[in-house]
């Protein structure tokens, strides 16, 4: 299992755009995919999922992958927060 600590920098918080872009992203791997926050675990790879956590700037969020290339979808995801998902 890899995982990393990421903070949510989107002016707007995760609202649908970022939140499809994400699990779109996440739907490319096949391992498991969760964010870890506010005491919420959430599929990466659920839209829905991501849009109803309210996540919200300056959120912490823990991004766990498990199974077949984690380390590189961990990679993604990781590189998809800090470039804030191409609203900077």
């Amino acid at each position: 299992m890899q995982s990393k600590k990421v903070t949510l920098k989107n002016k707007n918080g995760l609202h649908a755009r970022p939140a499809t872009e994400l699990a779109k992203l996440a739907m490319q791997f096949p391992c498991r995919i969760l964010f870890i926050t506010k005491g919420q675990t959430i599929d990466a790879k659920s839209p829905l999922m991501l849009l109803s956590a309210g996540l919200e700037r300056g959120t912490e969020i823990k991004i766990e992958c498990d199974g077949e290339k984690e380390k590189e979808a961990l990679e993604a995801l990781v590189n998809a927060f800090e470039n804030q998902f191409g609203e900077k």
